[in-house]
């Protein structure tokens, strides 16, 4: 029988969230091993900037998330490989003149955010890792099941037969976490009703470095900005619909669909001149009622899911890493178990109101523009109008949606 290995930390889940938190622990005299079910993506990223080229699936990174990353030594890979910052975000409702504008000037800053494809972050991170000698990276391997020792030590094994011993073990695998189940944690999660269309489209007139949403009444619309190349022009989307209204969508030839594409935002960034074959995916919102337990913790979407619709599921999960990633190491510096019940509640404790605020606020947005009736069309469009007569009032959302307070 194959020896059990022996961590202090245990990551199930390599994406952004799982890299990430190891990269973040490594170096501080921990062994962390980092367990990952899919086999690594070895294909090297195309160099061109074409439709068929971006990675459907990106992120909108806030400056506190860029920081983080480059902290984690990942993010000047990120920038010689490609990325857009955006500068202004124009805001507006289907059903009305609210319309609201921010704009970098306004918090004098270079740029409100980075919209990243999720896979150059992936391997800028994963590189990080292949080059610490104190993380263990293990992938194509699945976890079997994770149990608690009577020594307060987890105890995973591996589909094909591998054990391993840790002090801590920290949930990364995502919105359908194995180990949030194994581990029984209790969680309150519905519905939105709604699908996510994600997608990459070649517009016509150059995005001008904006992210644009509209909220229509079947659900809120985003193109983010990609980067141009030889004056051709690329948008990220992700619209989000109505359950019954999804199917026609993605049964759509691409003209037809760039044509309703081009109706839906206005014709903003022009006409929508070719799309890549579009994928949906439900939208549902999950909240572990806690995030923690003795040597178990929940990070990013294994802790909270959210509506995408200000793209800050992504960042809420980096400031998760950061913040367990800091009591890790002040409890390994006073010689404190890493799955020390007290140590992984301070971490708890220090995020868990922030999620819920978020989601709360993404929750009320959507119920809100979901809304038919003549006076509270009437009273979103005046609010928005507004805010954006009051600087102070929007620098301070500005501010906090990007996770400068």
């Amino acid at each position: 029988m194959a020896e059990t290995r022996q961590f202090d930390i245990a990551i199930v889940g390599a994406g952004i969230a799982g890299a990430s938190l190891a990269v973040a622990l490594s170096g501080e005299g921990l062994s962390i091993a980092l367990i990952e079910a899919q086999p690594l993506d070895t294909v090297t990223l195309p160099t061109d900037c074409s439709l068929q080229n971006f990675d459907p699936r990106v992120s909108a990174l806030t400056p506190r998330s860029r920081v983080l990353l480059e902290q984690l030594g990942a993010w000047q890979s990120i920038v010689d490989y490609r990325y857009c910052a955006y500068h202004h975000m124009t805001v507006w409702d289907a059903q009305g003149t609210g319309e609201i504008e921010f704009d970098r000037a306004e918090v004098k800053l270079p740029e409100l955010g980075h919209i990243v494809e999720n896979r150059v972050i992936t391997r800028a991170l994963l590189a990080r890792v292949q080059a610490a000698p104190d993380i263990s990276l293990l992938h194509s391997v699945a976890l079997s099941t994770c149990t608690r020792l009577s020594s307060s030590r987890m105890l995973l094994e591996l589909e094909g037969g591998g054990t391993l011993e840790a002090d801590l073990l920290v949930a990364a695998d995502g919105a359908l976490s194995r180990v949030r189940t194994m581990m029984a944690f209790e969680s309150r999660e519905w519905d939105y009703g709604h699908h996510a269309i994600v997608a990459t489209v070649e517009v016509a007139r150059s995005h001008e470095n904006t992210a644009w949403q509209r909220f229509l009444p079947t659900g809120p619309l985003a193109l983010l900005p990609l980067p141009s190349e030889d004056g051709r022009h690329y948008c990220s989307i992700v619209w989000s619909l109505q359950e019954h209204l999804v199917d026609d969508l993605l049964a759509l030839e691409d003209q037809p669909f760039c044509a309703a594409l081009e109706r839906a935002i206005e014709g903003r960034v022009g006409a929508v001149i070719g799309s890549t074959e579009r994928v949906a995916f439900p939208l549902r919102q999950r909240h572990a009622v806690d995030y923690v337990q003795p040597g178990v913790a929940l990070v990013a979407d294994a802790a909270h899911t959210i509506h995408p619709l200000a793209g800050q599921g992504i960042n809420l999960g980096l400031q998760d890493i950061a913040v367990l990633a800091e009591e890790i190491l002040a409890g390994h510096a006073r010689g404190v178990s890493s799955g020390q019940l007290e140590l992984l509640r301070r971490y708890q404790r220090r995020r868990k109101g922030d999620n819920l605020l978020m989601m709360t606020a993404m929750d009320s947005f959507k119920r809100l523009f979901e809304q038919q009736s003549l006076p509270l069309r009437w009273l979103r469009n005046a609010g928005m109008r507004v805010v954006g007569q009051i600087p102070p009032l929007k620098q301070q959302l500005l501010r906090h949606a990007m996770g400068l307070e």
